[in-house]
């Protein structure tokens, strides 16, 4: 006896009156995007036209902001060239002066928001610390001086300026802030990331000025470091541990006001560029190797950029780190602080004319790496989500390929005791 599959008459008759609903809505909302097309302002916009018009500014506006502090670099650049009299040597606004107190003043700031408290967190990873910090320290700096010596040979017309800031570029420490938001960002170690950033900002006060020395003199292009390394220790590492010292007391105020901090920093760091790209526009730098040099550093920004970002992948492989570990050791290991930068070359190479073509790759370094790392960032976090939904799949997958418990349909037959007994035991 074949079971029983019509279904009842008043299922029947739900099911023809549900389909007589959906067509109707279905025409309702057709007529509705008709009308909508035809619908047009009195300049013959659509409205869909007009929020599109609305949102260019905000979109602009957007971008202004993102991009803010690179833009004001340009600014400052540029505002050198039509107006270096103010900023040379000599000038009314008295650099030299001025430069040695915004040194002073942003290494307090740094001190001052740097968040040891939130180092500990990721103090364990002795594996992850070594990599960033020997690449900070040892690697990138070698591979700089290779650099150094290779573009020597192949590029003969390099200015000697422009060398020494490859390798001064190389020595510098990693940032803090954009290491840390971009490895959030791609779900990698954070703590790790808020360590090793912070560690390598502060070893990088003692350390960068020495590793400049140890580079310019394997290069024979330095001379006395006594009374530089004296007032490089006065307007960097003193002030650095006074704001660190400080932030004890001003933890709360700092931690409020980080965006003042923050703009303090960068208006000290654009009159710094200022002046230096003022005595360079004075001294005729620029009328000397033109405008094609600044293509020629954006190349070797990019060969030096690959080679080390290359090199963390190959030893994050070879030691076997993980996702989360590698991904906080390559934002870590290849940015490099212009905050820091720019105020230490002042205090190392200030007194030479070339300052601006010292100061150049950093300048092209710092808005390259954040353009590749934040695409970067978005594609591992895309990845993440990518391997997080298949994970849910296949387990959804799993649960939908396992047998199916027999189930007892309810048809006009007459259910049997027994039958509901096993219904029973299936409802346990």
């Amino acid at each position: 006896m074949k079971s029983e599959t019509l279904l009842p008459r008043p299922a029947l008759a739900e099911i023809g009156e549900f389909t007589r609903k959906r067509s109707a809505m279905d025409q309702e909302i057709q007529r509705q995007r008709s009308s909508g097309a035809s619908d047009a302002s009195p300049n013959g916009m659509s409205p869909a036209g007009r929020s599109q018009q609305q949102s260019r500014p905000s979109f602009l506006w957007t971008t202004v902001k993102r991009n803010g502090f690179i833009i004001a670099l340009l600014c400052a650049v540029g505002l050198a060239f039509l107006f270096p009299s103010p900023g040379a040597k000599g000038g009314w606004l008295h650099p030299d002066l001025l430069n040695n107190i915004g040194v002073a003043l942003i290494l307090f700031v740094q001190g001052l928001a740097m968040a040891v408290e939130r180092m500990k967190y990721g103090a364990g990873n002795w594996r992850l610390h070594l990599i960033v910090q020997g690449f900070t320290f040892l690697i990138f700096p070698v591979v700089g001086w290779v650099f150094h010596e290779v573009t020597r040979a192949i590029w003969p017309g390099e200015p000697g300026a422009l060398r020494d800031g490859f390798l001064y570029l190389c020595v510098l420490p990693s940032t803090v802030s954009t290491s840390v938001v971009l490895t959030t960002v791609a779900r990698g170690n954070t703590a790790g990331a808020i360590f090793n950033a912070g560690l390598s900002n502060i070893l990088g006060v003692m350390f960068t000025p020495l590793l400049v020395r140890v580079l310019m003199q394997a290069s024979g292009q330095m001379a006395s470091f006594g009374p530089l390394l004296l007032k490089i220790t006065l307007l960097t590492l003193v002030p650095f541990i006074v704001g660190m010292s400080c932030r004890i007391f001003l933890r709360r105020w700092a931690d409020q006001n980080r965006r003042f901090l923050n703009l303090l920093s960068s208006a000290i760091i654009l009159l710094i560029v200022y002046t230096a790209f003022c005595d360079s526009v004075a001294g005729r730098v620029w009328e000397q190797f033109g405008i094609g040099l600044t293509l020629e550093v954006l190349g070797a920004v990019i060969v030096l950029f690959t080679t080390v970002s290359l090199l963390v992948l190959a030893v994050s492989s070879a030691i076997k780190l993980s996702r989360e570990d590698f991904i906080a050791a390559l934002f870590c290991s290849v940015k490099k602080t212009l905050a820091m930068g720019v105020p230490l070359a002042q205090l190392i190479f200030g007194g030479r004319t070339h300052l601006g073509l010292i100061l150049l790759p950093i300048m092209f370094y710092h808005p390259f790496q954040l353009f590749v790392c934040g695409l970067l960032a978005n594609q591992f976090a895309a990845s993440n989500n990518e391997t997080g939904t298949g994970t849910k799949i296949s387990r959804e997958a799993d649960f939908l390929r396992r047998p199916a418990a027999p189930q007892l349909w309810r048809t006009s037959r007459r259910i049997s005791p027994l039958s509901d007994v096993g219904r029973r035991r299936e409802d346990c």
